[in-house]
């Protein structure tokens, strides 16, 4: 049985963050690194081994003046609607107010990122409505996983990224300039740069105890 360094495996798992204002907009990623993240990819799981993800890596500086506005677009009456739900409900909650400084930041210079890396899967949550391979979660559960390991292998080669999908609401827009299919479907944009700074540290979250029920619903006792 292979043995695996369970420390370094977990920091990767646990300091994943999502990178906005650590991005690096001036230092270029190879194709090549981005090639290996997408090489690690491949070997996720994927419903029956039918390889439906493909991507489309953005790198020239007029496509990605596109997916940025489209992102804006959609970022703008997004945010609004954010920033009065939490000065209502937790109106000193400093976090929040640093996630939605560093969003902000990110609507500001996604154009200025070296990549901005679109996942897409042949074919849509449609079609496996009404069928036996356990509907749209089935469809979403063959692809996602593919997208999340990608952003782990960047991360172990000291690039951040950021799980974003606004530009979605104009993905027939942004599936024009870049020449996707309409019978694909565009599943997010991760922006990908080195990141500048040190390294990341494990986020606060609620304890695996409390979030973890045994047999039935909020039956938390081991």
């Amino acid at each position: 049985m292979t043995k695996f360094d369970l420390t370094q495996v977990d920091h990767l798992l646990t300091t994943t963050r999502a990178v906005r204002k650590r991005l690096d907009l001036d230092k270029p990623v190879p194709r090549e690194l981005i090639l290996d993240c997408i090489r690690v990819s491949t070997q996720a799981p994927a419903g029956g081994n039918y390889q439906k993800w493909r991507w489309v890596i953005v790198d020239d500086p007029s496509k990605k003046k596109v997916v940025a506005e489209a992102y804006r677009e959609a970022y703008a009456p997004y945010i609004e609607q954010q920033k009065s739900a939490v000065s209502s409900k937790v109106p000193d909650d400093s976090t929040i107010g640093k996630i939605i400084s560093s969003s902000d930041y990110l609507a500001q210079i996604l154009e200025n990122v070296p990549v901005l890396a679109i996942p897409c899967s042949l074919g849509s949550p449609a079609d496996m409505v009404g069928g036996l391979g356990g509907g749209t979660q089935g469809w979403w559960g063959s692809v996602l996983p593919a997208v999340w390991s990608y952003m782990l292998a960047a991360r172990a080669r000291g690039l951040g990224t950021a799980w974003t999908t606004l530009h979605l609401r104009f993905a027939e827009r942004v599936g024009e300039a870049l020449g996707i299919p309409d019978n694909v479907t565009q599943l997010a944009c991760i922006p990908t740069a080195y990141y500048t700074g040190e390294d990341f540290r494990p986020g606060s979250r609620k304890p695996a105890e409390s979030v973890t029920y045994w047999n039935q619903w909020k039956e938390t006792s081991i």
